[in-house]
């Protein structure tokens, strides 16, 4: 689901004369947006990324592109917001929050592999470790009180059977703690579409508007229920390979490995609400990338099913 806020050459040529990014040359649409317009920009100085802010208000936006900031001057292949020439990463076009970011080389990989995993589960730990000196601080907006908030708004819209799996879940995942875990700045949504390959090597991570301070754990699970699943199940060689290149950075601790299959569920959780929520009760706006609810209502049924999923 895309919601778009149109931009024209005129408008945004004008914007542009609050930066030193030379002349507009081409402006494109990206079409598979689903939080946030984005659009391709080419200049006389290069190529970026404009994005205008759908739900996101103005005043939580600088945890998120300070957040960018950081960590590509910490070495992570992320976009950097650009200032404009008052040093304000952050502005307003269209009535939107907006900001333009550096494009990053590469593109997304739908069928990975064990070396895809490998490196993308490196880089997650060096992104782990980067944020450990980030100052600023966000608690996570869709955990525990956003799913028991959101199923209220989704049970007259699911199936009898949809309705007692997610209240059985939610009862679950409230009698485990995560305190004892490591936590930390974490991405929250490192799906493959948010993952450029330049070949083998990593070009960039993109999207960073869910991320937030939360288990590192927790992030690990998000990651490898995208990246690592076969079907619906976690495809052993993919996963070890993920989490031995992860170990190898930031090794594991042992509540982590006791949390391991609870995090697993958790994050399956965290996305089915998700796309229930948004499948029901869809914003106005451009219908352009349905996702498939169903999809992690199968991982979550699967992890409950796994007691002992891999591990390194």
């Amino acid at each position: 689901m895309s919601v778009f806020t149109t931009v024209t050459p005129e408008e945004l040529s004008v914007w542009l004369e609050n930066f030193d990014l030379g002349r507009l040359s081409d402006l494109q649409g990206i079409a598979y947006g689903i939080e946030n317009t984005n659009y391709f920009v080419t200049t006389t100085r290069g190529r970026y990324v404009l994005t205008l802010f759908e739900k996101l208000r103005h005043e939580e936006l600088p945890y998120y592109l300070n957040l960018m900031a950081h960590l590509a001057k910490g070495g992570i292949p992320c976009p950097r917001p650009i200032p404009d020439h008052e040093n304000r990463i952050l502005g307003t076009l269209n009535g939107k929050p907006a900001s333009i970011v550096t494009c990053l080389s590469g593109k997304s990989v739908e069928h990975p592999d064990a070396q895809h995993c490998s490196e993308i589960g490196a880089m997650l730990a060096k992104m782990h470790l980067a944020g450990e000196t980030y100052p600023e601080r966000m608690e996570n907006p869709r955990g525990a009180s956003w799913w028991e908030n959101a199923l209220g708004e989704i049970l007259p819209h699911a199936q009898a059977s949809e309705g007692k799996l997610l209240g059985e879940e939610i009862l679950f995942q409230a009698r485990h703690s995560w305190e004892e875990l490591p936590a930390g700045v974490i991405h929250a949504d490192l799906f493959r579409d948010n993952v450029l390959f330049d070949g083998k090597n990593i070009g960039g991570l993109i999207d960073f508007y869910f991320a937030c301070n939360d288990s590192l754990l927790f992030d690990v699970a998000i990651t490898v229920n995208d990246w690592c699943m076969d079907s619906c199940r976690l495809d052993e060689e993919r996963t070890h390979a993920f989490l031995r290149a992860y170990h190898e950075i930031r090794p594991f601790t042992a509540k982590e490995r006791e949390a391991w299959p609870v995090l697993l569920r958790r994050a399956a959780l965290r996305f089915w609400v998700s796309r229930l929520y948004d499948y029901h009760l869809p914003r106005p706006g451009e219908l352009t990338h349905a996702k498939d609810p169903d999809h992690f209502r199968a991982i979550l049924e699967g992890h409950r099913a796994d007691l002992d999923p891999p591990w390194v």
